[in-house]
């Protein structure tokens, strides 16, 4: 499987950091997941924040959704791990 830095994907951490901000459970926002159509259990979310899968682009957009998260976000930290790796 592809990585970049080590790591399957590079919003991991901020997903969780917005789940826990919103006082989600992984449960919870699983459910708020599925009622957008997105199928993600907590064990899959868990794999998600810890880097060790990749995410769709439709997980993607469904999590910044509903944990209203900004792509600016998502764009900062890649810079920064760019800038780290080089």
């Amino acid at each position: 499987m592809k990585k970049f830095n080590d790591k399957r994907n590079i919003v991991g951490n901020i997903v969780k950091q917005n789940r826990e901000k919103m006082h989600y459970s992984k449960t919870e926002l699983s459910h708020k997941l599925e009622l957008m159509g997105v199928e993600l259990d907590r064990f899959e979310l868990y794999k998600i924040e810890t880097a060790k899968t990749s995410v769709k682009d439709f997980e993607l957009i469904a999590l910044c959704i509903v944990l209203q998260i900004d792509f600016s976000e998502i764009k900062e930290v890649m810079e920064t791990d760019i800038k780290n790796y080089a």
